[in-house]
């Protein structure tokens, strides 16, 4: 039991807890890792610190779900050893026991980690980080490490970290998307253990404001075409300061990514989404995770007994604008499995006044979905009865959306974290559709089908429960919906 404003309450429920997040228990944590679906459960690995609230030598924590919403938190996976601390990477089922870890009808899952020894780290060396690997006959629930270890040596690149592994079928061969300081190394391997250089890229495309870090390679299908995502996140550089999740569209044949435009576009432009990867072995489906802080303010959250928490689990998809492939995000349908009776639920909603204030109070987290025939500048002024909100809306002048928290609760913590962030409107309809996914201290803005995401942190003394719209030119809401989402740990 753990104590709040002076009241006992139960592990989940304290102050500024997600409700619907995962979150560990308690400790510090940071990249989703080694995320693998096998035998109808998702498994979610994690960089975790158990000896704190504050970074410090890296493990794998480790968590299991059957529906992408209720979490399970397992003993560590991975722990550090004689080669280093156990930085990010990734996992796969090895279906054909390439690596010979597994037998027949029992195929190994394989970790594929990086190695970060401080030791040599403080010695002023450069070949500190080396990629290293894992198994386990069980699936997932204990490990192994390889004794040849680590499987990739680093060449003397300072920053040579978080391998993210696929399979390559049509030439029959592991693919390592590798971040090497400010560009992206690809490998190859027919075992998992024996890896070679294929080529590299990224040197001089996009953006460079931070150190390229956690990639990811997947192929994405649109209009029955099949066409390469490359995610790579940037630690500082993001469109609203310090880390964000950058990504390419292109082509790849087994050996190098060919991007179709050489600008950097971003998963999302909130400040509070990184790290973000895939799950492997989902088929088609494409699910997207992402840590929810930044590192700007991580360490400095005002949490208690944990520090930092995930994103809701997106599906990714490609549509066309203007000619150019976009990458879409929105909430996996699992959420449905949450969802409660709509407490607002309206066909339309004409708003003329300046201010237009719902009666009802709205529940501590919730999903809230409306359409505009026309979009048109307007502000949702979400609101608690100690006068702390979250300001989120439209500025038709500028074309962008936009998320204020600079009045959100406790904000002095850092000084970066107060301020207002924007998304540049993506979409080239007049109509619009928004969707909000509110926590007890985040929120996430999918605009346009997707198209325009921000993923933003907040920590108000207590939830918001009142809706205002500020609007100053007239809009119609139509399909207006509020719906209470149950918390993922009752």
């Amino acid at each position: 039991m753990f104590k709040v404003f002076g009241q006992e309450t139960e592990k989940y429920q304290e102050l500024y807890r997600p409700q619907v997040h995962f979150s560990p228990k308690e400790h510090w944590l940071n990249d989703p890792n080694g995320m693998v679906y096998y035998n109808g459960t998702y498994h979610l690995f994690y960089q975790y610190y158990p000896g704190g609230i504050n970074w410090g030598p890296m493990h794998w924590g480790h968590a299991t779900s059957k529906d992408l919403m209720h979490w399970k938190e397992l003993p560590i996976a991975l722990y550090p050893d004689s080669l280093g601390y156990i930085f990010s990477g990734s996992a796969v089922v090895d279906v054909d026991n390439t690596s010979g870890f597994g037998s027949k009808g029992k195929p190994p899952i394989v970790a594929i980690f990086t190695h970060h020894d401080p030791k040599a780290e403080r010695a002023g060396r450069n070949d500190f980080q080396n990629q290293s690997i894992a198994y386990s006959l069980d699936e997932g629930n204990t490990w192994v490490k390889y004794r040849g270890n680590p499987v990739l040596k680093n060449p003397g690149i300072r920053d040579f970290r978080d391998p993210k592994v696929m399979w390559y079928a049509r030439q029959k061969k592991w693919i390592m998307t590798l971040a090497t300081l400010d560009h992206i190394t690809f490998y190859s391997s027919p075992n998992l253990k024996d890896w070679k250089k294929e080529s590299e890229f990224g040197k001089h495309l996009g953006a460079h404001g931070g150190v390229w870090e956690c990639p990811d390679l997947f192929p994405l299908t649109f209009e029955g075409k099949t066409y390469w995502v490359l995610v790579v996140n940037l630690n500082p550089g993001g469109p609203n300061g310090g880390s964000a999740t950058q990504y390419f569209v292109g082509d790849f044949d087994g050996s190098t990514f060919m991007p179709l435009n050489k600008d950097s576009k971003w998963a999302d432009y909130g400040p509070d989404e990184y790290a973000g990867i895939t799950w492997s072995n989902t088929g088609k489906r494409k699910i997207f995770l992402g840590w929810m802080s930044n590192w700007e303010y991580a360490g400095q959250l005002p949490t208690e007994k944990w520090r930092n928490a995930m994103t809701l689990p997106r599906e990714l998809s490609l549509t066309k604008i203007n000619g150019e492939l976009i990458l879409v995000s929105n909430i996996v349908r699992e959420l449905d499995a949450i969802a409660l009776k709509p407490v607002v639920s309206k066909a339309a909603l004409s708003i003329n006044q300046p201010e237009f204030k719902f009666e009802q109070k709205l529940p501590g987290q919730f999903k809230m979905k409306f359409s505009l025939d026309k979009l048109t500048t307007h502000t949702l002024k979400f609101q608690n009865d100690a006068g702390e909100q979250i300001l989120i809306g439209y500025d038709d002048e500028k074309k962008h959306y936009f998320i204020d928290r600079t009045k959100s609760g406790v904000v002095n913590f850092n000084p970066n974290f107060a301020k207002i962030v924007y998304a540049p409107r993506l979409a080239i309809t007049s109509n619009s559709d928004i969707e909000l996914v509110f926590d007890y201290s985040s929120v996430e803005l999918f605009a346009d089908n997707g198209l325009s995401v921000m993923s933003c942190l907040f920590f108000p003394h207590q939830p918001f429960t009142h809706l205002t719209l500020v609007n100053n030119k007239g809009i119609i809401l139509k399909n207006l919906e509020i719906v209470p989402l149950k918390s993922i740990w009752k």
